[in-house]
């Protein structure tokens, strides 16, 4: 169980994510019934208000009047529920709501705190609203659609069962929600499904880069590398906590390496897809943790627009354009810069493995070569999808566009930054598992020559447990994804010991 305070961070959001129940705090309920009160205030006094009582976007000059604010709400969300294409999964979507629930406990939305509590319900009831992924240029359609399960419409799954939204609330013994002015604009509003994805991406780009370093260990060591590039002392000269990070991991996993030392001296040094290690998985490791920064300050800010503050007796609203996040796009999109350089440093140690002419192995790793192909066109696969991360990290953030009749003429793609950033994740997993499944034979085809280190055993053992060696016997696609799926649900294994005398 995670009770919301004053709020939470990154991986408090990747928790419910996964599947952990969500509460709030008594003061967190505290503010959401203090800034209930203020929207009452304001609609009471007749004060002006962007969606409280007016229309939104370019028709925020039009006065709403209070009879027709529950229709309004209504119409908001079923206006804005037009997103496309296929379902977001379950993670994605219980991540954007644990984001909303967040921003509106900081008590500056006015949402009422039953609307909240049958937000938790859905978390808490395991219902998963039906979400497009597709369709956003920043923000309000993916809430929307959530919006609509609350109302008892729409569509939602509870496992693997689809059902109306009506049909999974009463299927959790909840009623539907009848949304009061300013609600529905606060449903769709703040940047709750770039933030949501932003904080998965982080832990998948976590988990990624500590598979890269692991692997690269791995493949490192089969084609005999120079490891003096990663002594302590020459890392030190480049300020870089990410690169010192990296070092360290590549020193503990290598350590009393038979094969390295057997190795040593063999060449003046390495080309640049080994000896760069350190620089390019410690530079997306820096990213990363800017990221994570972004994030947590997108999770401490409130992102509705318009706010309320003060008290019922002196309420105040204001109009503002905390929803737009271009720090949050920014970030994104450098993140997954980072990650796709990983992944294309990936795909040069995997050609490395299997290319004759500079491995020192069978061809390809086939153990007919000539009968057999090996690994040679898995390679063309990693390559492709090296070339497809290039067109992707190309930043959404510098995306054009104008909405809403001239009024809203800026936007900061801060949700597709998000949604690019999960795919190039995705890939670089898939290009590592390809690594993997390479490395592990490039291991086997050096046979009993030297041991390898005990950081590495692990994670050669790992993959040989699920999948054994490759014989060009059966199709290597079903391989790659075994592999891809390996690194995806878990840290890889095994914790490389520590040298005396290095590394705290």
């Amino acid at each position: 169980m995670i009770i919301l305070d004053t709020g939470l961070d990154w991986r408090g959001i990747v928790r419910v994510a996964g599947g952990e129940e969500l509460s709030l705090s008594a003061a967190a309920w505290q503010r959401l019934a203090a800034a209930r009160d203020i929207v009452e205030a304001i609609l009471d006094r007749g004060i002006r208000a962007y969606g409280v009582n007016t229309g939104v976007g370019a028709l925020s000059d039009t006065v709403v009047d209070r009879e027709s604010q529950r229709r309004f709400a209504r119409n908001l969300l079923m206006s804005h529920a037009c997103g496309v294409g296929a379902p977001l999964p379950s993670e994605e979507v219980r991540a954007i709501i644990a984001v909303q629930v967040n921003n509106f406990a900081h008590g500056r939305s006015g949402v009422r705190p039953a609307t909240v509590e049958a937000m938790l319900g859905l978390l808490s009831g395991g219902v998963v609203p039906e979400v497009p992924g597709r369709g956003s240029v920043g923000y309000l359609t993916h809430m929307a659609h959530i919006g609509l399960v609350l109302i008892g419409e729409g569509f939602a799954r509870i496992g693997d069962e689809r059902m109306t939204g009506a049909g999974a609330l009463a299927r959790i013994g909840q009623a539907p929600v009848v949304l009061e002015a300013k609600e529905g604009l606060s449903m769709v509003n703040g940047s709750p499904c770039a933030t949501g994805l932003a904080a998965l991406a982080l832990a998948r780009a976590e988990r990624v880069l500590d598979w890269a370093d692991a692997l690269a260990a791995l493949s490192l060591e089969a084609l005999g590398g120079q490891t003096s590039a990663f002594d302590e002392g020459v890392l030190a000269v480049r300020p870089s906590e990410g690169l010192q990070q990296v070092g360290r991991s590549l020193r503990m996993r290598l350590f009393g390496s038979g094969l390295i030392a057997r190795a040593l001296g063999a060449r003046t040094q390495d080309a640049l897809s080994l000896r760069a290690i350190p620089h390019v998985h410690g530079a997306a490791r820096d990213v990363l943790a800017v990221t994570a920064a972004v994030v947590d300050r997108e999770l401490a800010a409130v992102t509705d627009n318009p706010m309320v503050s003060g008290t019922a007796e002196d309420p105040r609203v204001h109009s503002e354009a905390h929803a737009v996040a271009p720090a949050l796009g920014q970030a994104l999109d450098s993140l997954g810069v980072a990650v796709a350089q990983v992944a294309a440093m990936a795909e040069r140690r995997l050609d490395r493995l299997i290319n004759p002419l500079v491995s020192g192995l069978p061809p390809f790793l086939a153990l007919d070569p000539g009968s057999g192909s090996g690994f040679m066109i898995a390679q063309y696969t990693a390559l492709g999808l090296v070339c497809e991360n290039r067109r992707l990290a190309a930043p959404a953030s510098l995306d054009g566009g104008v909405t809403s009749g001239l009024q809203e003429d800026f936007l900061a793609h801060a949700t597709a930054a998000s949604t690019k950033c999960l795919a190039i994740i995705d890939n670089a997993a898939m290009i590592l598992g390809i690594e993997y499944l390479a490395g592990c034979d490039a291991h086997d085809a050096l046979g009993d020559v030297a041991a390898r280190a005990a950081g590495t055993e692990p994670v050669y053992a790992h993959l040989r447990a699920a999948i054994a060696r490759y014989g060009d016997d059966r199709a290597l696609s079903g391989e790659m994804t075994r592999a891809h799926d390996l690194i995806v649900a878990a840290p890889p294994p095994g914790h490389a010991p520590r040298q005396e005398g290095h590394d705290e």
